[in-house]
This record gives C-alpha cells, sequence and structure tokens, in this order.
C-alpha cells in the first residue's frame, strides 16, 4: 500500500516536473512567518499588502474553482484560499498535483472568511518541496514510543505537543545561561576525548585514534578538565555539554546525555546550596511561570526553604539500618543481602551502601530536598567535613525519587586525592568497573594549587524531563541511542 501511495506522489513528481517547474528550488521568497502575520493581521489586512508565507501543507480540500488548505510553518499555521480566478488556469490546475506534506510558498493578501477564519487569499503560489512519502493515518496518539524515537522527525510533525515541549527545552538551557553568566560565570569548553575518564563512578565507552594509535575514552564527566582551569586561574566557570556512560538504560538513565558544570573559587558547599536553590527557583519559574511542578500523581513545591535530610539517618529511618554499624565490605554485604538486595560481590563498601540508599530511601523522597552528610566512602571527590572525617562536605538535589545535581566542597589536598585514587584503583583491581581512575595528571595540576572551590553538576535531560512531566529521558531528546532494527545484541 505504501509502495502505492509513494508511486501516485512519484507520478505527481513527474507531472511537475514536464510542466517546467522545479519542485526543489533553492529559496523561498518569504516575507513573514505565520505567527508574525497573525500578529499583524488588521493592519496587513487594511492595507491590503501583498505578503509570501511559507510552510508544509497539513490539509487540502478541493470545491471546483475552489480550494482550501492549511499550511504550518516553525511559529503558526494558517488557512490559504485558491481561486482559479485569482492564480490563473494552469497553477490552479497545478493544485491537484499537491499532496499534504509538501512545502509550498503563497503570495497574496490577508481577510476574513465569513466564519471569521484568517485566511491568506492567494494570487500566486510556487512548490519548494514535493513529499514523496505520506504520512501515517494512524501516527496520532500513537503510544510506542520506540517507533517514535526511531522516527523522530513523524514525531514532530505529526505531534504539536512534542515541538514544544522541545522549543521549552531550548528555552530551559537558555534560561540556565542566562541566569549563570548573569551571576558572572564564564562558559568554557573541555576535551570529549580524554587519555583517562573521571570526575563519576561509571563505565566509560572507549574508541581508538587512529594517527596518534591509542585509545581514548568518551569523557563520563566533565570534572577534571574544569579543575584544571580552576587550577589556572579561573573563579566561576561553567559547562554545558554530552558525557557518555557505557551503563544500564532505564527511565532516568541515557548514556548519551547533556551535563552541567559549574566551579565557584571561595565558596564551600554551604554557599553552593543557597546559590542552587535560587538558580532552580528561578529558572524554573521563569521557564514555566510557576514553582508549583505536576509530575505523574503530585505536585513538586520548589519553593523555599527546601529542607536538608542527613544520610545516615534517613537511610535508617528509611531502611532500619545503621550504616556506621557495618564498618566493612563484608559487614555491609550482608546486611545489604538480609534487606534483600541482589549484591554484586566486587562492589565495595560505598558501592554497597549507595545501592542501599538507591533501592529503599532515595525512592521515598518526592519533594525538593538536599541530602547531605554523606559517607567518604562513596565521594572520592569531595572534602572531607572538619568534625568527622569519615564523612564529606557534599550535598545531593533529590526531586520525585531520582538525584538531580550533585555537588561539592572540592577535594584540593592532591594528597588527600592521590591517597583516594589508589583507594578506586583498588576497587578497580578487585572487578569493580565503575570505580575511578588514576589520573596523575590531575593530581599534579592540583599540586600547584587549587583554591577552596565548590563544584555542581547536574543532567539537563533528567531535570526536564521531571519539570515538563514526561515519563521518561527518552522523551526530552530528540534522538535517544537506540539498536538498529537489523543488529541484534551480542549478548
Amino acid at each position: 500500500m505504501i509502495n502505492e501511495l509513494k508511486q501516485a506522489r512519484l507520478d505527481k513528481l513527474d507531472n511537475i516536473k514536464k510542466s517546467g517547474i522545479n519542485p526543489y528550488p533553492a529559496k523561498s521568497n518569504r516575507t513573514h512567518n505565520i505567527k508574525n502575520a497573525i500578529d499583524d493581521f488588521d493592519k496587513l489586512s487594511k492595507s491590503e499588502e501583498k505578503i509570501v508565507l511559507a510552510g508544509r501543507i497539513k490539509t487540502i480540500r478541493a470545491h471546483g474553482a475552489l480550494t482550501f488548505s492549511n499550511i504550518e510553518d516553525q511559529s503558526s499555521q494558517i488557512q490559504l484560499f485558491f481561486r482559479k480566478n485569482d492564480v490563473g488556469n494552469d497553477l490552479y490546475m497545478m493544485i491537484k498535483n499537491l499532496d499534504v506534506g509538501d512545502f509550498i510558498q503563497a503570495e497574496g493578501i490577508l481577510f476574513k472568511t465569513k466564519k471569521g477564519e484568517q485566511t491568506l487569499k492567494v494570487n500566486n503560489y510556487k512548490i519548494l518541496t514535493k513529499s514523496l512519502l505520506p504520512f501515517p493515518e494512524k501516527w496520532h496518539g500513537l503510544k510506542d514510543e520506540e517507533v517514535r524515537y526511531r522516527k523522530r522527525h513523524l514525531d514532530l510533525i505529526m505531534n504539536s505537543d512534542v515541538k514544544k515541549m522541545f522549543f521549552k527545552r531550548t528555552e530551559f538551557i537558555n534560561n540556565i545561561r542566562e541566569y549563570l553568566n548573569s551571576n558572572e560565570y564564564t562558559e568554557v569548553e573541555t576535551p570529549v576525548l580524554e587519555a583517562i575518564p573521571g570526575g563519576a563512578d561509571a563505565e566509560p565507552f572507549i574508541t581508538h585514534h587512529n594517527k596518534l594509535d591509542i585509545d581514548l575514552y568518551l569523557r563520563i564527566s566533565l570534572e577534571l578538565h574544569l579543575k584544571r582551569l580552576m587550577v589556572g586561574g579561573f573563579e566561576k566557570i561553567y559547562e554545558i555539554g554530552k558525557v557518555f556512560r557505557n551503563e544500564g538504560m532505564s527511565p532516568q538513565h541515557l548514556q548519551e546525555f547533556t551535563m552541567l558544570e559549574f566551579y565557584w573559587a571561595y565558596a564551600d558547599y554551604e554557599d553552593l546550596m543557597k546559590f542552587v536553590e535560587n538558580f532552580y527557583i528561578n529558572i524554573i519559574k521563569k521557564t514555566f511561570g510557576t514553582l508549583e511542578i505536576p509530575y505523574q500523581n503530585t505536585i513538586l513545591n520548589f519553593k523555599a526553604p527546601w529542607p536538608r535530610i542527613d544520610y545516615r539517618e534517613v537511610v535508617l529511618q528509611k531502611s532500619g539500618v545503621d550504616i556506621d554499624l557495618y564498618p566493612t565490605k563484608e559487614d555491609m554485604q550482608k546486611i545489604v543481602k538480609e534487606k534483600g538486595i541482589k549484591v554484586d560481590p566486587r562492589a565495595g563498601r560505598g558501592r554497597l551502601i549507595d545501592q542501599l540508599y538507591k533501592k529503599l530511601v532515595r525512592p521515598k523522597i518526592i519533594q525538593p530536598s538536599f541530602l547531605i552528610n554523606q559517607p567518604l566512602d562513596i565521594s572520592p571527590l569531595a572534602k572531607k567535613k572538619d568534625d568527622d572525617k569519615t564523612k564529606v562536605q557534599r550535598m545531593q538535589v533529590l526531586i520525585a525519587t531520582a538525584e538531580v545535581g550533585n555537588g561539592f566542597s572540592e577535594l584540593n589536598d592532591p594528597i588527600d586525592q592521590k591517597e583516594r585514587f589508589e583507594m578506586q584503583d583498588k576497587l578497580r583491581a578487585e572487578g569493580d568497573d565503575e570505580a575511578q581512575m588514576m589520573d596523575e595528571d590531575f593530581v599534579e595540576a592540583l599540586e600547584y594549587g587549587m583554591p577552596p572551590t565548590a563544584g555542581f553538576g547536574v543532567g539537563i535531560d533528567r531535570l526536564f524531563m521531571i519539570l515538563s512531566n514526561q515519563e521518561s529521558i527518552r522523551d526530552v531528546v530528540f534522538f535517544p541511542t537506540m539498536r538498529p532494527k537489523d543488529i541484534k545484541s551480542k549478548k
């Protein structure tokens, strides 16, 4: 059936070419986008000024010597009115070669129909692109996410709400930049390809540099290069960029995602919490117009102040486990198993604590909160607390059962940092693929001196997914990674 419909369009394409018309010209003479024309409708219609609009045909309805059509551009949609007497017999007859999906430009004057609909009376038109494939008849309301992700172009054409959501995402990111810029942060760029991946507990993707004949990693974080810039004398910097983690998939996880990280000299995690709270409140209010955000079956209230939750206390409250009573890996393995959690025998004490927290604690935290006083075992890049060396100066933003932000008083003691890396190296040797690698070059950079610094990172995709009330993080990414249909998994 598709082949027959495509053939019908190919026949129309042939008709257009035989008439001497180029169905794919390089340029349009558009004078207004549709929204601007509608906004200035009264002025333009009264003056009978000729304008040129362009867009994709959404509907077309022929009635003898009259034809109505609707076209859509990025800004809006408008009705076109074609009459044989206005456009001439040849051009009017050519309308039969137009289909839904084609792009055209139309010249004419604006008027209102008897039903009061704002319309362009066309006196000339031009084919800009001939569409060769029809849109799926049952695309509206399609629930097959895989098809929508694979054919995002159709999703955007057919589902206006999806397109609006992506425009909102762009506005959201612009508001992030505007807020940071207004607070004297400088935007920078750091390498995607790294000799040693660092800054997060994650398994990296590996690639190969042919010219240098070396293996490289796609970055899992922006952190360690940004800290080198702090060593170099920058005091307020940020980067928005892609990071890559070769790990599991879920409604909240992508292997390729957009990360924001910023660093602030002469500040600590207490300063950071105040700034982050204001930062979130500002960009949420500016983007969505409210601080009460619907998400699934609840309303998230972002009004200040956000509660601060002690890590040990909340784990004890929600799981019944006092992590301080289990000081070794073996002790922690036993209690985690007793709680019905599958244990990876390669995982160290920190990873086991993290599994306990993620399974039994975080799913119960809904409203925006700061999680503080994390154990040293799970925070290899954070400065220790002055009053308790087993805990660190770290804050995590928790929203709707998810971590949506992570910050530290950054570790700037090179001797301490090297010891942490050595601990992580030991975990890697024991089989923990997500433990961090030793980065001697970064340790050397710290030896030149980095000022007291607060650092923060957040996955923009996950945050926006929650704020825009989407079911999956894949909904807020244009082209999430998919296995090609003709390639089967090797696992």
